[in-house]
């Protein structure tokens, strides 16, 4: 059973079931995306919507600021496996198990101490201390979603993709350039580890796009790239409001536009099952690509073209 918890008092751990369940198939995801990109808020809006969907759900945070989960308990910050070991030098997994909304399981892995060691150690330490304690058969999840950094090059990242322990990778980026070159910077690392037994993507998640040569850019991103847009989802305020009281939009505005888009997210990541390698663009493809779009995007505030489209 796991421990109830409203996200509004102390954080609640899960304490160990007894029962034997019968195994079932689990889908293991990571989604990746620079900083700032709506990442963590995609990823809580997903699994928020799978979990409405009746599935099991555990979001692993594995960004070391550990706020991947706080929109699923009402805010507020959960201990990270990292500070628990620190503080204990042994810990039960169950320990770092937390509920939140829909008794979605949450994780934070955690980071080093500010300025000391490296920033992808906690991934590392935390996914070895689930596996090694077979939390996810005791647990009998459906689905683990790891939300993982994508602008920071470091092993301890790579491991979701490396060792095979996602079997799909969703990015989230942006139309913005430094967004676009996170997203390609991890099709080179699922195109190094493809032929070793590493994850592949499934898409890219396209968030903030809100106007024609916003998407126009992502969609000849994904055309070159040999990839696939997965949804497009638009700004909104919305997000922000639900996210200033601690919520995600599925909670705390279910019957709005935005909360159908990450229904529908929902509902593709539950059909995807193929995902690719992908071909990234080497660093002088992707500048004379950039310098396109650049030049192009100055024809249409001239007035030189009228639809997006037709830049391709």
């Amino acid at each position: 059973m796991a421990g109830k918890s409203n996200g509004k008092g102390g954080a609640k751990s899960v304490s160990k079931g007894n029962g034997t369940k019968k195994p079932k198939k689990l889908k293991q995801i990571a989604i990746y995306g620079k900083g700032g990109i709506g990442k963590s808020t995609t990823t809580s809006n997903l699994s928020a919507a799978l979990s409405d969907l009746g599935y099991k759900v555990m979001q692993f945070g594995c960004d070391p600021k550990a706020d991947s989960t706080n929109t699923l308990r009402d805010g507020t910050y959960i201990p990270t496996i990292l500070d628990l070991l620190r503080e204990k030098g042994r810990v039960e997994a169950q320990e770092a198990i937390f509920e939140g909304y829909n008794g979605i399981y949450c994780v934070e892995a955690g980071g080093p101490s500010p300025g000391v060691g490296c920033a992808g150690r906690g991934i590392i330490t935390a996914v070895q201390l689930l596996k090694q304690q077979n939390i996810y058969e005791e647990l009998d999840l459906d689905y683990v979603i790891y939300d993982v950094l994508g602008d920071v090059v470091c092993g301890g990242f790579a491991v979701p993709i490396r060792e095979g322990i996602a079997q799909h990778v969703f990015t989230v980026s942006s139309s913005d350039f430094m967004a676009i070159y996170a997203a390609n910077n991890l099709f080179k690392g699922i195109q190094k580890y493809s032929n070793s037994g590493g994850a592949l993507l499934g898409g890219v998640i396209a968030n903030s796009v809100s106007s024609g040569y916003q998407k126009a850019i992502i969609d000849d991103f994904v055309a070159q790239t040999q990839t696939q847009v997965l949804q497009y989802v638009p700004r909104s305020i919305t997000v922000t409001q639900s996210e200033l009281g601690g919520k995600t939009t599925i909670e705390a505005a279910p019957n709005s536009e935005q909360a159908k888009v990450y229904r529908e997210l929902a509902k593709r990541v539950e059909a995807h099952d193929v995902s690719v390698t992908p071909k990234p663009l080497d660093p002088k493809e992707l500048r004379d690509w950039a310098t396109k779009w650049s030049d192009q995007i100055l024809a249409i505030e001239q007035g030189e073209v009228r639809s997006p489209g037709a830049l391709i």
